[in-house]
C-alpha cells in the first residue's frame, strides 16, 4: 500500500503541546468506513499524537469522505 503525503507546509514547525517534542512527517494509519488509508502526517513519537491540520480535514480528508460516503 502506497502512502499518502501531505504537503511540506503541513508538516514543519510544529512541536507537541503534550511534552514539547518537534513533530516528525510519519506514515500513520488511518480508518474510515471500513477502508484504511496510510498517510504521512506530523507525529510526536513519544505521545503518539499525529497533527491533521484544518486544511488537510477541510480540504483532501473531505473530499474522501465524500467519495467514500457515495459509493
Amino acid at each position: 500500500m502506497s502512502v499518502i503525503r501531505v504537503p511540506e507546509a503541513d508538516a514543519g514547525g510544529w512541536s507537541c503541546d503534550r511534552c514539547g517534542e518537534e513533530l516528525k512527517p510519519t506514515p500513520v494509519n488511518l480508518e474510515y468506513m471500513d477502508s484504511r488509508f496510510t498517510v504521512e502526517l506530523p507525529f510526536c513519537a513519544k505521545c503518539g499524537i499525529a497533527l491533521i491540520s484544518e486544511e488537510l480535514a477541510m480540504g483532501k480528508m473531505l473530499e474522501v469522505e465524500k467519495l467514500l460516503e457515495d459509493k
